[in-house]
């Protein structure tokens, strides 16, 4: 059996077991291939662990960078009391249109708002209507631009929010110092940024599953 092989035996395992699929998240899944969307969502037992966090954490208020089809905005979701808020910026308004059907099959339009453009201008327009504190932001666009999530992240949240961002490993080039690849570049200057900024307290852990050879970072905003 091959490495990869072994990773998705265990995942599949890991995902049968605590974070089995429904009909919701299987159709949102569906729907996603089914519109042409890439295969980049997350993994279900990563799902789940989006949801846990932000159960533990108590969120009410949630900002999501990056929705493709709204799987992990439903995970999300999920984790939300009924009068919650998620609001998901997406790029790609034909994703933002998958993703906006997925979450009203889930029961979650009412709390959850998808925002259609780039990132970079729908954040200081969300930041111009003064909104309350986020209590858990998860960045997963992009990458070229994670080190101006990670700093929009910290401008939109409190002391004691959270901040999750996906696919920090890069299959393990994030190490290579030499790399010229802007997704690497971005990646490895958004982890400079969580352990340089005074006000970000985070680490970063690699894993292997369906999804390949990756990880996340996990940052507290402080003080």
């Amino acid at each position: 059996m091959s490495e990869s092989q072994l990773w998705k035996d265990v995942d599949d395992h890991f995902t049968n077991l605590l974070a089995p699929a429904d009909e919701i998240l299987a159709a949102a899944l569906h729907d996603s291939d089914a519109a042409g969307l890439p295969q980049i969502n997350v993994a279900p037992n990563h799902g789940k662990l989006l949801r846990l966090i932000a159960e533990i954490q108590g969120a009410r208020r949630i900002l999501e960078i990056g929705t493709l089809g709204g799987y992990s905005t439903i995970w999300l979701g999920r984790a939300l009391p009924a009068d919650g808020q998620l609001i998901t910026l997406e790029y790609d308004p034909r994703h933002a249109e998958v993703a906006r059907a997925n979450l009203a099959r889930a029961g979650l339009d009412t709390i959850a708002e998808v925002r259609v453009g780039p990132a970079l201008e729908t954040l200081p327009k969300l930041a111009d209507e003064n909104p309350e504190p986020f209590d858990l932001v998860f960045i997963d666009a992009d990458k070229v631009n994670n080190p101006h999530y990670v700093e929009w992240a910290v401008r939109l949240t409190r002391p004691g929010s959270v901040i999750v961002l996906d696919n920090v490993v890069r299959g393990g080039a994030v190490t290579d110092a030499s790399s010229t690849d802007p997704s690497v570049l971005g990646t490895r200057a958004a982890l400079e940024l969580i352990a340089s900024h005074p006000k970000l307290n985070g680490t970063a852990l690699q894993t292997v599953g369906v999804k390949g050879y990756d990880g996340f970072a996990l940052a507290r905003v402080e003080a």
